[in-house]
């Protein structure tokens, strides 16, 4: 096979659910025996995994291929586009977008070796849609001690300015027993991630929502030490699955629950299912459940017609709410959804003022609620060394990889992957700082 012994390098862009995705590609790479190089100047295929769920994604995927593009002068012979970007847009990008050799959509990755062959044959290939979706073995690009595990795909919510459905279709679980497989096989693992569009649907596409059972089956893998759940939806958040959470030690005390916004119309307007008395109303009953429960959430600023007052309104929900962890993102125009054609489009420069007045008043709220944690005890996963800061890194159970604040602590040796009681000496806006006291 011409592609046998080629070296691989890949850059993945997006969120961590696309992350598993390209760790498929790589486990394809690996299972025909190709080395895989972290040096893209020594690839001689580069493989751009894609992200296209907003305009700014789509912008960056195809900076990322043209920068690519320039390692033709040294090792590089052809370029794989594969993800989100080609599934939904291969009509306008295959003719447009020379500089790739082999488009690849979302569920491709058994057709990798097949198209690079017509490849180094002198074609461009479209094989996007072709493949079968085989869950084959997966790259962990994470550290060891972490890993994802990706439930279902697609979503059938249809929030009307999200491209999500139209880029990876309605919402599909994954079969049970391959996921504990998966699970299984990923051998030692401190915290399992799970995520999907929407993880809390996992099997109502099949008549039942199996969330539970399926948490309770991963529980009992003697691998697994601790799980994770992330993107819960609001009005899916059922008593049996805050009573899993409270009840069962392995599943970390902490929810990523997407809000959007917290005003009646503009959710309406976004096609979301809850109010602000029941989102207000939630986050009071899982506090009071699971008491020290961490909640993390993302709003979008600058709806269409989003007026100065619900703007300050949600501001004041914030302060109401007191989460944790927020993430906040200025409304971008997507075509192809409800929203693009609604009218009173705010303008940009009133979003990206919404957003940062949103982070200032969140920063205030999270830099509150970590000085509680000053003068305490936590238990501290390390996940490294900070060569900067010339300290150990790490999170406590409030805080997920990538997203949330991390917890630098001293201490005369740490490894990573390991449990340290870290004494909380200072807190900042984001980020605990600390003394390792002993290993768990």
């Amino acid at each position: 096979m011409t592609t046998m012994y080629k070296v691989f390098g890949m850059i993945s862009l997006g969120c961590d659910k696309n992350r598993v995705d390209g760790e498929r590609i790589l486990g394809e790479i690996r299972a025909h025996g190709c080395p895989i190089t972290d040096d893209i100047s020594e690839a001689q295929v580069l493989v751009v995994n894609t992200c296209a769920f907003l305009t700014a994604a789509r912008k960056e995927a195809i900076e990322t291929v043209l920068e690519g593009n320039g390692y033709r002068k040294g090792k590089l012979e052809k370029i794989v586009v594969a993800g989100c970007l080609p599934q939904k847009f291969i009509g306008e990008l295959f003719p447009a977008l020379t500089e790739a050799d082999v488009f690849l959509g979302i569920s491709d990755a058994g057709e990798l070796f097949p198209a690079l062959e017509r490849a180094y044959r002198n074609e461009r290939v479209n094989a996007v849609g072709r493949g079968g979706g085989e869950r084959g073995e997966r790259v962990i690009t994470t550290p060891e001690h972490y890993k994802y595990l990706k439930i279902a795909e697609g979503c059938s919510n249809h929030c009307t300015y999200c491209l999500i459905p139209k880029i990876r279709g309605k919402y599909r679980s994954y079969p049970m027993e391959a996921l504990l497989a998966e699970a299984a096989s990923l051998g030692h693992t401190e915290e399992l991630i799970l995520v999907a569009q929407d993880v809390s649907r996992y099997g109502e596409d099949g008549g039942e929502n199996l969330l539970v059972p399926l948490l309770k089956k991963l529980c009992e893998l003697d691998n697994i030490c601790h799980i994770r759940l992330l993107y819960c939806y609001p009005e899916r958040i059922t008593e049996e699955l805050i009573a899993e959470l409270r009840d069962e030690p392995k599943l970390v005390k902490y929810l990523d629950i997407p809000l959007q916004h917290s005003e009646d119309r503009i959710l309406k307007l976004m096609g979301r299912k809850g109010s602000r008395a029941e989102y207000l109303a939630l986050i009071a009953k899982l506090k009071e459940e699971i008491p020290g429960i961490a909640l993390r959430t993302t709003f979008i600023a600058g709806f269409p017609s989003e007026t100065e007052e619900e703007h300050r309104a949600l501001i004041g929900f914030l302060r109401e709410a007191q989460l944790l962890n927020c993430g906040f993102f200025a409304y971008s125009r997507e075509p192809e959804t409800p929203a693009y054609k609604l009218k009173g489009q705010v303008h940009p420069s009133t979003k990206k003022r919404w957003q940062r007045e949103l982070y200032a008043a969140q920063q205030e709220i999270s830099a509150s609620l970590l000085r509680g944690a000053v003068g305490k005890q936590a238990e501290v996963l390390c996940d490294g060394i900070d060569y900067e800061k010339g300290c150990f890194v790490g999170r406590t159970y409030f805080q997920t990889p990538d997203i949330d604040g991390v917890t630098y602590f001293t201490a005369p040796a740490a490894e990573q992957g390991k449990r340290y009681t870290v004494h909380i000496d200072e807190a900042g806006p984001y980020d605990l700082y600390g003394t390792a006291l002993s290993r768990k």
